[in-house]
């Protein structure tokens, strides 16, 4: 299984369920980059670049051998199948 190298959360100050996925990341000690898109219009651009929708919170995670995964919403079962988490 590949190792994770990044994590980026794309999210706003007012979204419950960004609050959610950033607090359940900390609690379980997983290092991530947090972009909020209401004050940061470029990044929020690459969002819907990567994904085809203004939707938050997004998830890119990105592992050692160059994979990446995207994932909208906060799927926690997904995120913590892809990060061994159980």
């Amino acid at each position: 299984m590949a190792q994770l190298k990044h994590y980026t959360v794309y999210s706003t100050p007012t979204c419950g369920y960004c609050k959610l996925l950033k607090q359940w990341l900390d609690e379980n000690h997983i290092a991530y980059e947090a972009v909020d898109v209401a004050l940061d219009p470029a990044r929020g651009q690459e969002m819907v670049e990567k994904t085809g929708q203004l939707g938050v919170p997004v998830s890119i995670i990105t592992f050692d051998d160059g994979a990446e995964e995207i994932i909208l919403g906060f799927d926690k079962f997904r995120i913590g199948a892809l990060l061994g988490i159980s």
